[in-house]
């Protein structure tokens, strides 16, 4: 038995939220629902333009989140990153330990702490964005080759492709203590431009996943298919495993054999943050539980719901009575998929 459901490598970075009007955002001129990555002196004139509006502070990543849910789950979570010696820093490693994520967290001297400014408007969008500071700086040194060898999951984010060329070494590493301990590899795409700009680094890791996560356009770019139907097809025929998710269609699933798909849940969105991260680590979590795949999705399904009808990329308590909801609506509602 190890130790750890899943062990994640990603980006450590502080989500600062907030809430804009439409005529807010307009001013400031940003195409609405992306993610850019910015320079410090940017990020650092960007909060402080929107100052005291600032709501809340919540330590994330993309892989961080997902960790953290499976934590939160009753899982148990490992996660390898880098941070700058600042109080973003120190306010990361005060909550993973509240939440009792073990944080393999090298502290880079002198740097900041990775923060992503993430808008939200009235519409629910989220507009992002995130100057990476000392997360860029992972390096293969920073990987744990004994969390890793503990964990049933190592989950690599698609973002850390982009970081410098230390932070892919730090992706080889990982794979490399992965295979060599039997440790199961899952990859989230994490954006579009992931697949497009680095698609053949992310092809020689794909090579040796069992499990990728992507949205409709991730899959796409990953598999050059025009629609997510097509796109799925195509990765279930090249891959152990791969989810889709789609947004308010639900998701498609291939996973131990079968492929499915599985309903959303309806509902009013007030914040689409963090609905990917959500879905992925309770899927994570339930296949590692010994729940059927198509009943696991499901149940992720409704978590993404619950996440998404509040502010911010975390359900802060309450989490595994959702989960227990989530599990008991009917998994025959999951309709057989045609497209695999």
């Amino acid at each position: 038995m190890k130790r750890y459901t899943a062990c994640g490598l990603g980006n450590g970075i502080v989500d600062v939220l907030v809430n804009v009007t439409e005529n807010e955002f307009k001013e400031l001129g940003f195409e609405r629902g992306t993610m850019t990555l910015v320079e410090l002196e940017e990020q650092q004139k960007l909060l402080s333009t929107l100052g005291e509006r600032t709501s809340r502070l919540v330590s994330g990543g993309s892989v961080g989140n997902s960790i953290i849910a499976i934590a939160q789950l009753g899982g148990s979570g490992a996660f390898v990153t880098s941070l700058g010696d600042d109080r973003y820093g120190l306010f990361y490693s005060q909550e993973a330990e509240h939440l009792n994520v073990e944080l393999g967290a090298a502290l880079k001297v002198g740097k900041s702490t990775g923060t992503c400014a993430a808008l939200i408007t009235p519409d629910a969008e989220r507009t992002m964005r995130t100057c990476l500071g000392a997360a860029s700086l992972l390096c293969p040194e920073d990987v744990s080759e004994e969390s890793i060898r503990q964990s049933e999951w190592l989950f690599i984010e698609g973002y850390v492709f982009a970081n410098p060329p230390s932070s892919l070494e730090a992706i080889q590493t990982a794979v490399k203590y992965a295979l060599k301990h039997g440790t199961k590899i899952a990859l989230t795409m994490s954006e579009q431009f992931i697949p497009n700009v680095f698609g053949q680094q992310v092809s020689a890791v794909l090579e040796h996943s069992d499990l990728v996560f992507c949205n409709e356009p991730e899959a796409c770019a990953l598999s050059g298919a025009t629609d997510s139907t097509e796109a799925f097809r195509e990765l279930a025929r090249k891959t152990k495993g791969v989810v889709v998710t789609q947004g308010a269609r639900g998701a498609l699933v291939s996973c131990n054999g079968e492929a499915f798909s599985v309903p959303a849940f309806p509902c009013e969105p007030i914040d689409l943050l963090g609905a990917g991260d959500m879905f992925a680590g309770a899927f994570l979590y339930g296949i590692c539980s010994g729940i059927p795949a198509r009943q696991a999705a499901r149940a992720a399904c409704y978590l993404s719901m619950k996440v998404i009808t509040r502010y911010g990329a975390r359900i802060q308590t309450g989490l595994k009575d959702y989960w227990r909801e989530g599990l008991e609506a009917d998994p025959q509602s999951a309709t057989v998929s045609t497209a695999a």
